[in-house]
């Protein structure tokens, strides 16, 4: 009888044990395919943003055309100084909202991708046994929709923000004043304190806004007949802005702005180099701290910062803000959230 049992208790263990490998292999095996579909999420997100930079660029030169500008310049108009005043004004607008509106493309997206790859992912694993998915095609187009706020009316909102903020700080600066690197630098520190800190006295309290149109609006636009995919999409865009009004995110977002703003302090600086002499074979930033341009040569360098920021071709700029880690930390934060089944059966 002893013997039994001990043989019936192996057999027992062993049935266990393989259990337990195959549970650990069932899991390992999801694990590698939630991270391998994440990682392809990923590459989808860059190529997206990339996809996108071309119209956003359109859209900011569309409201901000800087080239008539210039071309009336050429034609020796009798109010040149008039003309280089709106021009200064316009040229480092647009370099500014091209930053902001950039680096809020690059964080939206990652959001709104990772969403709805966490409930893609959920449907190609749990909903396989005929369920009605989560995210159905005409739901996922609805709601990827919502990124035409940020190309439209937020971007016309930001552009009429940074605008104000420019005219603040730049307005009563002589086009023949020259200006350092450092001068530069601070004042645009003062354009982004105007746009960032001033958000809080506009009806719309933080940068998110640009990105994501009001909640009662989506809702009073669908009031009557919604379907279950409105629902649905409806949904989505709420956990968005939830996602987006997280000090999370905005952190995520605080860091790109830095990171771009100083790329875009890094771009200008290449106008800035002293005249090359044979004993200082290469500028050092100190060197460049001495020199200055006078603002209206420094007028056209700012214009034409708008096709390096938003350069479909992977610019430094939007590589820099791709392959920041906090973005990809953040990025499989979301993603994890809404690819587990606990969070979408809520």
């Amino acid at each position: 009888l002893k013997i039994t049992s001990v043989y019936l208790l192996g057999k027992y263990a062993q049935r266990k044990l393989q259990e337990m490998q195959e549970r650990e292999a069932a899991e390992y095996i999801a694990q590698a395919r939630r991270q391998f579909h994440f990682e392809s999420n990923q590459r989808t997100c860059n190529m997206t943003v990339l996809s996108m930079l071309p119209t956003l660029r359109e859209a900011i030169i569309h409201h901000l055309n800087a080239e008539s500008l210039t071309a009336l310049l050429k034609s020796k108009p009798t109010n040149k100084v008039e003309i280089w005043e709106d021009l200064k004004i316009i040229s480092f607008t647009r370099s500014i909202v091209a930053v902001y509106s950039t680096c809020m493309l690059v964080v939206l997206l990652r959001v709104q991708l990772n969403i709805i790859g966490g409930y893609l992912y959920m449907d190609n694993s749990v909903t396989k046994n005929g369920t009605t998915p989560l995210a159905p095609p005409e739901v996922q187009q609805q709601y990827l929709s919502s990124i035409q706020h940020l190309l439209g009316d937020g971007l016309i909102e930001l552009i009429t923000v940074v605008k104000k903020a420019v005219q603040e700080v730049l307005g009563l600066v002589s086009l023949k004043q020259n200006l350092s690197l450092q001068d530069l630098e601070q004042h645009l520190t003062r354009v982004r304190r105007l746009v960032e800190d001033d958000c809080g006295s506009l009806k719309h309290r933080t940068l998110s806004w640009y990105m994501m149109p009001d909640e009662e609006n989506t809702l009073a636009d669908q009031a009557s007949g919604l379907t279950e995919n409105d629902i649905t999409t409806i949904k989505l865009l709420n956990e968005t802005r939830d996602m987006l009004d997280s000090p999370d995110f905005n952190t995520v977002l605080n860091i790109c702005l830095n990171r771009g703003f100083s790329r875009f302090l890094d771009n200008m600086a290449e106008f800035f180099r002293p005249p090359q002499q044979d004993s200082t074979p290469c500028s050092t930033p100190d060197s460049l701290s001495h020199v200055s341009l006078p603002l209206a040569k420094i007028i056209p360098i700012a214009n034409g910062q708008i096709h390096s920021i938003c350069s479909e071709i992977p610019s430094h700029f939007v590589q820099d803000l791709l392959m920041i880690d906090q973005v990809k930390e953040f990025a499989a934060n979301v993603y994890e959230t809404f690819s587990s089944p606990l969070d979408l059966q809520k």
